[in-house]
């Protein structure tokens, strides 16, 4: 039986983070991780690097290109004729920036000496760790420590079963043959937002269904009906209050049934994308078998030192409580690592950003205005608009706002939120503020380069005080 110092269960954004941080503080680190290519390889990266935050992007990056060489090269004065769409190009493109960064990952543990085993992993009393491979070959692992970041898993819905193929979950939607004439989307969350702006600039006409009757309610509500002007702007059909009660699938595609104020309703796509959440994977880890206690919504339970209730067995990332974010992830795996090794490592998991790939981006972190309201805390707000901004005029993106929250006693700014062109690249400047307890006047006095679109963080700073300067 091989032992190691510390076993890590799962190689996605915490797992693979996990494992390389405690072999550099010198455990003899094993990694398990199931995913595989469609080689039969490993296929480390978990969600986000297979089915999730990398192949997406890749294709909303593609989606961009082809929607501005449609409608805006002409406006730079740039001819190129009848614009087409080769999604096979496309797709394999998208394949090859995954291929690449697993591979990347891959590499990064052999270099930093932490071994892997490719398979299913199943917890034992006495922190042991049964690894189950494709063949059914198991092999029992001896641990003086277990970092569990297994992630999490799509939500399925009884209403509308995902058969792969005209009913998909987040992965089937990344891997479409043809672009669908159709396309329904249920979920107006952050994976339908960003999946359904994929499509819709390939040239799908794009439903969405939501249920909450608000839309992005996690999001600021000035931001949010920025967001869902623009999104409507941009083709997107997007439907409030909307319970989906059934589908049923033929040849010709798949019928929604859901039902709104008006009554119950019916819509035919040629492709269903099931986006309703995600929740905790935890499948067969078996965590009972140990001991582990879990919530109401199947996450294992942690502390703030993301310890579990087991000695010597912590959980990251998705799999427990929190924002189901992949930064999060491999922050709370560092963490771990380095208090394994004595060290005092702090995450403040006030101040994680979000981060929404529409076109423009959102982004925001900290409280928004009706968190600060009902918690009865007083506060300023400055906001102010992408379009007075020189270099977004420059580069024709002027749709947005920077919008800046801060404590009316104190000026300390409690939230920043941001819908526009690069968000998700300028929220790391609040980030970096609110982590060091920065005033609004702080912003407001940094020098920021011109023409930039971060002057738009400068001058909402500016504003909070009722003092912006171009506008």
């Amino acid at each position: 039986m091989s032992s190691f110092d510390v076993v890590v269960i799962g190689g996605g954004p915490g797992g693979y983070v996990a494992a390389i941080r405690a072999a550099q503080l010198g455990y003899n680190t094993l990694c398990i991780d199931k995913w595989r290519s469609h080689k039969g390889g490993p296929s480390l990266g978990g969600t986000c690097l297979n089915v999730g935050c990398i192949p997406s992007k890749a294709l909303l990056d593609s989606s961009h290109h082809y929607h501005d060489a449609q409608h805006l090269f002409a406006d730079h004065g740039i001819q190129v004729g009848e614009v087409s769409l080769d999604l096979k190009t496309v797709m394999a493109r998208k394949d090859k920036v995954v291929n690449n960064l697993t591979r990347g990952v891959q590499g990064l543990l052999k270099k930093n000496k932490v071994e892997l085993r490719t398979g299913t992993a199943q917890l034992r009393e006495g922190k042991r760790v049964e690894v189950v491979s494709e063949d059914g070959q198991v092999e029992t692992i001896q641990a003086e420590h277990i970092i569990i970041a297994t992630g999490s898993e799509p939500v399925v819905i009884p209403p509308a079963p995902v058969d792969g193929n005209h009913v998909v979950d987040n992965a089937g939607a990344l891997n479409f043959a043809e672009v669908p004439k159709r396309l329904g989307i249920i979920g107006a969350g952050v994976i339908g937002l960003e999946l359904g702006s994929v499509w819709s600039r390939f040239g799908s006409e794009v439903v969405v269904l939501e249920a909450l009757p608000d839309f992005l309610a996690a999001a600021d509500k000035q931001i949010a009906a920025a967001a869902m002007k623009s999104l409507v702007k941009q083709g997107l059909d997007i439907r409030l209050g909307c319970r989906v009660t059934g589908t049923s699938t033929s040849d010709a595609g798949v019928t929604v049934t859901y039902e709104d104020a008006n009554g119950e309703q019916t819509m035919d796509f040629d492709k269903l994308i099931v986006a309703v959440g995600r929740r905790a994977n935890t499948e067969g880890l078996e965590p009972e078998a140990v001991g582990l206690e879990l919530d109401d919504r199947g996450r294992i339970k942690v502390d703030a030192n993301c310890a579990t209730n087991v000695e010597g067995v912590f959980a990251i990332g998705d799999v427990v409580a929190g924002p189901m974010l992949a930064h999060k992830a491999s922050e709370e795996g560092i963490a771990v690592a380095e208090r394994l090794a004595g060290q005092s490592s702090h995450i403040d998991h006030t101040i994680i950003p979000w981060v929404i790939y529409t076109h423009p981006e959102i982004a925001w972190v900290g409280a928004t205005e009706a968190e600060l309201t009902a918690q009865g805390i007083a506060y300023r707000s400055g906001t102010f608009p992408f379009l007075a901004i020189g270099r977004a005029q420059g580069s024709g993106q002027t749709e947005g706002l920077v919008k800046i929250l801060a404590c009316a006693k104190t000026d300390r700014v409690l939230g920043v939120h941001i819908f526009g062109a690069n968000a998700s690249e300028m929220i790391s400047e609040a980030v970096v503020a609110m982590a060091f307890h920065a005033s609004s006047e702080d912003i407001a006095r940094i020098v920021h380069a011109h023409p930039t679109l971060s002057e738009a963080t400068h001058e909402a700073a500016l504003a909070v005080d009722d003092r912006a300067i171009h506008i």
